[in-house]
């Protein structure tokens, strides 16, 4: 166990971070399977701009890598062109 006032605030920090992230990630991944499952192209292009924006934020946030978040709106976005 952390020794230092500062530590033990850290440790709090961290926590609720990581809840915070694993909640925006996990309604992210959601949102994006909504999407993928979406047989209707108008339906798929209504969520879209709302998805990617999602995905943004979690890369803006370092909760996922710029990379990634560039993989995923690239595999949404032919998704809905194959649709």
């Amino acid at each position: 166990m952390a020794n230092h006032k500062s530590a033990l605030k850290r440790i709090r920090n961290s926590e609720t971070k990581r809840l915070r992230n694993r909640y925006q990630f996990k309604t992210t991944r959601n949102a994006i399977k909504k999407l993928k499952d979406a047989t209707n192209k108008k339906e798929a292009e209504k969520l879209f701009p709302e998805v990617t924006s999602m995905i943004d934020k979690l890369a803006k946030n370092n909760v996922i890598h710029d990379n990634k978040a560039a993989n995923l709106k690239s595999q949404i976005s032919r998704h809905i062109a194959a649709l």
